[in-house]
């Protein structure tokens, strides 16, 4: 499939919305904790196990983006968009008849591992474009479409929700929910397949005077830029940043129905679910408004926030979280918009350490720090959350030692940022002519 085009006069602000209507669709995953509990009713699991397909989900995330990121730059976004439409729609099937037959391994199968790849393929298929787009603004530009991903949630949690109650939370009733999903997105994300839109090289965008359609020159090879100590440094930042935060975010609803539990005025399953909610519109704009943040303070000024500040909200709700839950709420809100604004800033981190060339290939295999951290986060909150309640403890008690453990991640990644240096002139090359420019015969004959 070739990279469509844009025809002369083409908008680059129509690309956003392209790259929206797939990322949209594949932040649902940030809604799987509202299907943890009718999973663990229906089907007997515990905590850990329910888990297990949105962790496989992430790990694929970032394995799928690693090994897809050179076809991606290759092949184009359109192709990619593609390919994340059918895997991650078909994972629902699949998962509809894992549960319609009390079958969890193909729900695991089915939203972890065929979902995830069109959670990889899906997540980086815009961004190379859309830093190509706005090389004047590439914290923005990935803020807009990354945003998309953290915000799926606030659609999909109280739809979610609704669809269970309506549909039951038996296996038969959540088949038929997944059923509905992965059916919904096929249509939604084929919007962004039709949209998209490569920029015409060596040209300015018409209607956006000044701003250089396609960003190209020096840049630094993904093979070439995964063997220096940027890099690296990057990925554990990247690593410790999204364990602290997708530790809460896949176990949200159940951690703040326990927190509460003890109280007089315990959170219902539907105030769970809008929590969730919550936490998406935090995720979201944190995607768009910090990440643009960074184009004015700098790369490495954004993740002394991300990293220092969110550590110091941790310590406020392992200490007084189960006192208030506005206080509870507000510190986890501003977590999850550093946790969203880590990812959307990422990819104009790397481009201006290693520059445009590969850049899409170069932040895809940085997000096996994403498959790791997939694991970690919701591993230590549900292993120790399950250990705790097996020794007879409950409410806060079951996440405080978890609380913890995050912090001292998010001091790890701290100074993992403060090693970041320029790249070394000396890994720097031309990009190849043909990796700038697109053929002659794909070019529109109005051009």
């Amino acid at each position: 499939m070739s990279p469509p085009i844009a025809p002369a006069g083409w908008s680059r602000w129509l690309v956003p919305p392209a790259a929206l209507s797939v990322h949209l669709s594949i932040g649902q995953a940030y809604a799987w904790s509202v299907f943890k509990p009718p999973l663990e009713s229906a089907l007997g699991l515990s905590g850990t196990q329910s888990a297990l397909p949105f962790q496989l989900a992430i790990v694929m995330l970032g394995l799928s983006a690693a090994f897809g990121g050179t076809l991606v730059e290759r092949n184009g976004p359109r192709w990619a968009m593609t390919v994340a439409l059918v895997c991650f729609s078909s994972g629902f099937l699949i998962s509809a008849l894992g549960a319609a037959t009390e079958q969890y391994w193909l729900i695991v199968l089915g939203y972890g591992f065929v979902g995830g790849i069109g959670l990889g393929i899906g997540y980086i298929s815009p961004v190379s474009t859309l830093i190509k787009w706005f090389p004047d603004r590439p914290g923005m530009a990935t803020g807009i479409a990354i945003m998309g991903f953290g915000g799926g949630a606030l659609i999909a949690s109280p739809w979610s929700a609704r669809m269970l109650e309506s549909f039951g939370t038996d296996h038969s009733g959540i088949a038929l929910a997944f059923l509905v999903h992965g059916l919904s997105y096929a249509v939604f994300m084929t919007l962004g397949v039709l949209l998209v839109r490569v920029p015409r090289p060596a040209e300015r965008t018409a209607g956006d005077a000044g701003t250089p359609a396609a960003a190209t020159g020096e840049g630094v090879s993904a093979a070439v830029a995964v063997r220096t100590p940027q890099f690296w440094c990057l990925w554990v930042v990247l690593c410790m940043n999204v364990t602290a935060g997708i530790g809460i975010l896949e176990k949200a609803a159940p951690m703040i129905t326990d927190f509460f539990a003890d109280t007089s005025t315990p959170v219902s399953v539907t105030a769970a679910a809008g929590f969730v909610a919550l936490l998406s519109a935090a995720n979201m704009a944190g995607r768009i408004g910090w990440s643009t943040t960074s184009d004015l303070i700098g790369r490495k000024n954004i993740y002394r926030v991300y990293l220092g500040v969110g550590a110091a909200m941790y310590a406020v709700i392992a200490l007084l979280g189960d006192a208030s839950k506005p206080v509870f709420v507000l510190c986890a809100l501003v977590i999850l918009s550093f946790y969203g604004g880590g990812f959307a800033t990422i990819p104009a981190y790397l481009k201006d350490l290693f520059g445009t060339y590969q850049v899409g290939a170069i932040h895809g295999r940085l997000l096996t720090a994403w498959s790791t951290a997939g694991v970690l986060g919701p591993l230590i909150v549900n292993w120790i959350a399950d250990r705790q309640e097996e020794a007879g403890r409950h409410g806060a008690d079951l996440y405080s030692l978890s609380l913890f453990i995050m912090i001292g991640l998010l001091a790890v990644g701290f100074v993992a940022n403060e090693l970041v240096r320029p790249v070394a002139p000396r890994h720097r090359v031309a990009a190849p002519k043909e990796a700038a420019d697109v053929p002659a015969r794909q070019q529109p004959e109005s051009a």
